[in-house]
């Protein structure tokens, strides 16, 4: 059975990268609570691996092949920390903006709980301000 890390690190190359989401199965329980920590709406929604292979190829679609760099990665018990940066482009609506091709950079952070070496719960933070003043300044760009 792998431990904690190793799902994660695995998940991470394998499915989050947009290489293989269609493994997803492979890391996630049929059920996974999925946090959504944000400031001025906190959320949780429930996942499946079905649903999360969608999600990643729905990124996919908008940011087409993105590179995916783990900036941080922690490991302590049953949870794993990850914080990531992930750069793709602007090829598909994201937040009403119209798609300019140009280059997205995000960062994101979550701490995943892991039982029987798979993903069962995760707490996700995006840093969406960041994402939001790129948005804005490719939107003004002349020739966009």
């Amino acid at each position: 059975m792998r431990t904690p890390e190793e799902t994660v690190s695995e998940f991470f190359r394998v499915v989050r990268s947009g290489d293989r989401p269609e493994l997803a199965r492979e890391y996630l329980a049929p059920a996974v609570l999925a946090h959504q920590v944000r400031a001025d709406s906190p959320d949780t929604i429930q996942r499946d691996p079905d649903g999360y292979t969608e999600h990643v190829r729905d990124m996919v679609a908008t940011y087409g092949p993105f590179s995916l760099t783990i900036d941080e990665f922690i490991a302590d018990g049953d949870k794993v920390y990850v914080r990531w940066t992930q750069t793709g482009w602007h090829r598909a609506p994201v937040d009403g903006f119209a798609p300019t091709g140009r280059p997205l950079r995000t960062v994101a952070s979550a701490v995943y709980r892991v039982t029987g070496g798979m993903i069962t719960e995760y707490w996700m933070q995006q840093e969406d301000s960041g994402l939001r003043a790129q948005l804005l300044a490719h939107r003004d760009e002349p020739g966009v």
